[in-house]
């Protein structure tokens, strides 16, 4: 096993998740996968945990550029971090060939909605409906051990959410279930402690580096169509105060 690939592939993964606020555990499984062998026992918690860092890094990032509606992510955590050991619960009696299977399932969903054309002219952020989403979404990533954040920063940029903040929130709103999902792994995890610590280093210094590359490098269009397959065409909703989205 060559640590010097795996550290330096969470690295640069943990800096384009970063810059979508989303936790490195959506590209981490496929990843750690490739030099560990038990999904559920050992590469599930070690990424909950890279997950959990590097979304707290990120959140960092963006609130460093005053980017983060506290309240709407507060709101958010609550649901994300309560559902989420559900689907962590039920991962523990689940065929692997299963989750394997689920999870390639939610790329394509992902890879779907990222090359779907937004529409354009979105008005007012429909943030009830993004609560109700947000419980399925726990339930699923827990299950596969990725966080929430894949499915839930394309679901509040198509449900009217401006990207940069949707990225900001959406970085808050997956740190809390990261470590909620790992609480039915701890008694059966399996991680080599030194193989953690290095890829936390490098999860956490990725990820503030890809939040405060978004917070201050990144436009508006270039990362809608990034999370939410919006093309160059379509019109941006005006700029709006954070402060001015509706629950």
């Amino acid at each position: 096993m060559n640590v010097t690939i795996i550290v330096a592939g969470l690295f640069g993964l943990s800096v384009i998740s970063g810059m979508l606020g989303l936790g490195v555990a959506f590209a981490a499984i496929p990843f750690l996968g490739f030099f560990l062998d038990d999904l559920v026992h050992e590469i599930q918690p070690l990424s909950l945990i890279l997950n959990g860092i590097t979304a707290f890094f990120s959140a960092f990032g963006f609130s460093r550029s005053g980017l983060v509606d506290w309240r709407r992510a507060g709101v958010l955590c609550l649901v994300t971090t309560t559902f989420a050991p559900i689907g962590a619960w039920l991962a523990q009696s689940t065929d692997r060939r299963l989750l394997w299977a689920l999870y390639f399932c939610a790329v394509v969903y992902l890879a779907v909605q990222m090359f779907r054309p937004a529409k354009a002219g979105t008005t007012e952020p429909r943030y009830r409906l993004a609560l109700l989403l947000a419980i399925p979404i726990s339930v699923l990533s827990g299950l596969l051990g990725i966080g929430p954040g894949f499915l839930l920063l394309p679901c509040l940029i198509l449900l009217g959410v401006e990207p940069k903040h949707a990225a900001a929130i959406n970085a808050v709103a997956v740190t809390p279930p990261s470590f909620s999902a790992l609480i039915p792994h701890i008694g059966t995890m399996r991680i080599d402690p030194g193989l953690a610590v290095m890829l936390i280093v490098a999860g956490a210094a990725g990820s503030f580096l890809g939040a405060r590359l978004t917070s201050v490098r990144l436009s508006e269009a270039t990362l809608r169509r990034s999370a939410s397959g919006d093309d160059s065409r379509s019109t941006l909703p005006p700029p709006a105060s954070v402060n001015r989205f509706p629950l």
